[in-house]
């Protein structure tokens, strides 16, 4: 990493108030050229809930420095009820956050300093919420950059998945947050008034699960800050950005085919990181740069190339034995001028014909009947970097699934995009979940996971509905996987596997179920690249990584529990799998605060019993500066029975040694979709 100490302008760091429409007032902070108010300069705004006094702080001080050294106002906000802001946060991507945003953007347009034009940018939640902005129009957003973020917030965010309920991050996401948005407001900022606003935090907010398990059909809930039901509504300049290990890379592929306006897109192999962070599996790239030229070229009208690059820049992977961490992955960058590619060409591969079942019964038909603990080896639903992150070896879970694998490939096979699976199948009970996986199966056997995908039968004709499966009535079904760019070599294997579990990334329905597959009229769709289509165009290349340096950070050294274990009681035929998430634990800052928080997630089933499932998730975060100490206790439980699904939380808040809130809730919310 290449830190940038010296900038053509001078940069000063100032906090504020911003006043959004009901009176409410959003703290930020802001990194601007000290000559600004003679030479004003467009802005950027990042908005999230994260709080910038302490969690996202040296990130921060990364980016939005240089984006300022570069001649630009960057600007950090709490969303309201988090970090210092006032309010209470009810719910994620709420109209009201996205009023306030507006609010936001026009009060940056108009300061003395700032020439009207405004950008926004963020990764996950910030990525969010600049797509979400963008499609309202406000007059000063001209651009956004967009990464690891979703155009569609039912079917590819934390809550479901091909209609299915996530089982990973639904209630460990909620538990999160739960911890988050009680975290109390810093009484360097907000002085005396510092409790006052917590307690009303605390006093008010509820667990989001509750919320997101009343909506199990996508809804108009969903439908809200979801852009891909209306992508004409987008007119500012989108660059989005994802990697192959981030569970939001299709969004980058759809914003390229659909949106009307100017967009460009990259995917690299990166994880739920900007692209300059190097944490693996990269390689890093110079992403403020990137970024640079596209803020220049949309907010001071430059005519430096920014739209001169292809449509998609993305990474073809080269082959790797399965490993939970890479710190690199081997490829090459490969750019295409139009989505859908005219580099690609769908090429089926018969589950009985080019593929081979490993077992079939004398009609052809394949059976599907899978563990209830098949999917502990599916890896992190959003890697982080962690040396734990990645899907393991899939032979185990192969082994529980119904496998089709190609003979010995010949030449290599490039693959980009997002392939599909069709099969013509029947099941034997009226609900349950199909989950395909595509892998790479090397000589010596092993399996390293490329693409998978989710369908929950009950939602096959559409997520808006739920129509039981009626058994003895087969039909046809299609499972869109994951997005991928990677390279089958010669010699390796192309493998689908099938099964009806996939725990605990998929919440199980509440009975097992079988599947009968009937292989001859079943097939896997490759969006297959031509790597001739690269000969005579400009190589794809990026800049070295460079960011401002950060600000200075003591982490706390000792022991920590392993980042993922997984247990098998063989007795209670129970598996057991405890995650830690490895946010950055402990850490004190340049102001002296101390941050410490320690999360567990816990999941358990038993093999043969579907209504064994439960998902726990835990939190104790603690904030010190000297004469202030406060600390933030949860536990959020998730288990169902046949008809509902029981949501258990509690809250324990504390300043010093007294207590300030102490909070449970119970909900029994009814099965649908689900």
């Amino acid at each position: 990493m290449r830190y940038r100490e010296e900038f053509d302008r001078e940069v000063r760091v100032e906090e504020t108030w911003i006043p959004v429409r009901d009176g409410t007032r959003l703290h930020a902070r802001i990194w601007r050229p000290v000559d600004a108010d003679r030479d004003p300069v467009p802005a950027l705004l990042e908005y999230l809930p994260y709080r910038k006094g302490d969690w996202t702080a040296p990130r921060d001080s990364q980016r939005h420095a240089w984006y300022a050294g570069h001649g630009y106002a960057s600007v950090r906000v709490d969303i309201r009820g988090s970090g210092d802001s006032e309010g209470v946060m009810h719910d994620e991507y709420a109209p009201q956050e996205l009023d306030d945003a507006v609010a936001v953007i026009e009060w940056l347009a108009a300061r003395d300093w700032c020439t009207g034009g405004v950008g926004m940018f963020g990764i996950s939640w910030g990525g969010f919420n600049s797509l979400q902005v963008a499609a309202l129009r406000p007059e000063p957003l001209k651009a956004i950059v967009t990464v690891c973020s979703t155009d569609d917030r039912y079917d590819n965010d934390v809550h479901y998945t091909g209609g299915a309920v996530l089982g990973i991050d639904m209630a460990a996401w909620s538990g999160t947050m739960l911890a988050f948005t009680a975290r109390p407001p810093d009484p360097r900022v907000t002085g005396e008034d510092w409790l006052p606003m917590w307690r009303k935090r605390l006093g008010e907010i509820e667990p989001f699960l509750h919320t997101w398990l009343a909506h199990q059909e996508r809804d108009d809930y969903w439908r809200h800050g979801s852009v891909c039901e209306d992508y004409d509504s987008i007119r500012a300049a989108v660059l989005a950005v994802g990697g192959w290990a981030d569970p939001y890379r299709d969004t980058v592929l759809r914003l390229v085919e659909h949106l009307p306006g100017p967009v460009r897109g990259l995917i690299g192999p990166w994880a739920h990181q900007y692209p300059d962070i190097e944490r693996p599996p990269g390689p890093a790239i110079g992403f403020l740069q990137e970024t640079l030229r596209w803020w220049d070229h949309w907010l001071k009208d430059a005519d430096n190339g920014a739209m001169d690059v292809p449509l998609l820049r993305s990474y073809i992977q080269e082959p790797v034995p399965p490993r939970t961490h890479y710190a690199e992955r081997p490829g090459r960058w490969v750019g295409d001028d139009a989505w859908p590619a005219r580099s690609v060409t769908w090429r089926d591969r018969a589950l009985d014909g080019a593929l081979r079942p490993h077992a079939a019964a004398d009609d052809g038909t394949v059976t599907v009947a899978s563990p209830q603990h098949t999917g502990v080896d599916a890896g992190r639903f959003f890697p982080f970097g962690n040396a734990t992150d990645l899907p393991p070896d899939q032979r185990e879970d192969d082994g529980r699934s119904a496998c089709f694998d190609s003979a010995p490939l010949e030449e290599r096979v490039e693959v980009l995009g997002r392939p599909r699976v069709r099969l013509r199948m029947d099941c034997d009970v009226p609900r349950a979940n199909v989950v395909v996986r595509l892998c790479d199966v090397a000589p010596d056997g092993a399996s390293t996971l490329v693409a998978r995908g989710v369908l929950n039968l009950a939602g096959r004709n559409g997520r808006d509905r739920r129509e039981p499966w009626e058994p003895g009535r087969p039909e046809e079904v299609a499972v869109e996987l994951s997005g991928t760019g990677y390279a089958f070599p010669p010699g390796h294997r192309i493998r689908v596997a099938v099964s009806t579990a996939y725990w605990p990334w998929v919440w199980p329905h509440g009975e097992p179920a079988r599947l009968t597959l009937w292989a001859a009229r079943s097939a896997l769709a490759l969006p297959e690249r031509d790597p001739a289509a690269d000969a005579g165009r400009a190589p794809v290349v990026f800049e070295a990584p460079e960011q401002a340096r950060p600000i200075p950070v003591t982490v706390a050294e000792g022991e920590r529990r392993p980042e993922r274990r997984v247990s098998h009681d063989v007795e209670r035929g129970e598996w057991t799998l405890e995650v830690d998430p490895n946010y950055g634990g402990s850490r004190t800052f340049p102001d002296g605060l101390e941050y410490t928080e320690q999360a567990l997630e816990t999941y358990r089933i038993r093999s043969g019993d579907p209504l064994s499932a439960v998902a726990d998730s835990q939190w104790h975060i603690r904030l010190r500066r000297e004469g202030w100490e406060t600390s933030v206790r949860t536990r959020t439980e998730l288990r169902a029975t046949a008809d509902a699904f029981i949501v258990r939380s509690d809250l324990t808040a504390c300043s010093g040694d007294e207590v300030v809130a102490q909070r449970e809730w119970e909900r029994e919310i009814p099965r649908t979709a689900g």
